[in-house]
């Protein structure tokens, strides 16, 4: 178990704040892991975070879709063909330019989405309710600045929809 320090020894430690995120993030892993369990006998992790993006962005052309991964575009097609085989997605031309064909979640698709996050959602919020109140506060404050210095957008509340980035894959930062 890892040594408790005093409050005024651990401020401005880059190094314990540094430890204290890699084993938060240990953990969120985990969860991030279990979440993924209903699915992963039919997805990968790379090909849920494309049904994630997917999810957030609608119809979508393989190059976008491929820079929004950071893969190329013969990854991201490859990628697709096992989520169009596997019913989670699926291909329709582009209304604008028929030469052109967009990528899109399925019904099947976008219900794992939502079934993965709503999942991850509740045993985060486990954890968290084991917080004291004053605990979870500064938590929030701390994960707020955290975010922000890592230009991550806010998660959605369960009730304003997928939002932006359900998952935490959004644009990398600059």
């Amino acid at each position: 178990m890892a040594r408790k320090v005093a409050p005024a020894e651990r401020m401005d430690d880059v190094d314990a704040v540094t430890q204290a995120v890699l084993t938060a993030s240990r953990l969120l892993v985990a969860v991030s892991a279990r979440s993924l369990a209903e699915v992963e006998e039919r997805v990968t992790l790379p090909q849920f975070r494309m049904l994630v993006v997917l999810s957030t962005r609608g119809a979508t052309k393989l190059v976008t879709l491929a820079e929004s991964l950071g893969v190329a575009p013969s990854t991201a097609m490859r990628m697709v063909d096992r989520l169009i085989t596997a019913g989670l997605a699926d291909r329709q031309t582009n209304p604008d330019n028929r030469r052109e064909t967009l990528l899109r979640l399925t019904g099947e698709g976008r219900r794992a989405v939502e079934n993965v996050t709503a999942r991850r959602r509740r045993e985060i919020a486990l954890i968290v309710s084991r917080l004291a109140p004053r605990q979870r506060t500064a938590l929030i404050d701390a994960l707020t600045d955290f975010n922000e210095a890592g230009g991550e957008q806010p998660a959605p509340l369960p009730d304003e929809g997928p939002g932006l980035h359900p998952l935490g894959w959004g644009e990398a930062a600059d």
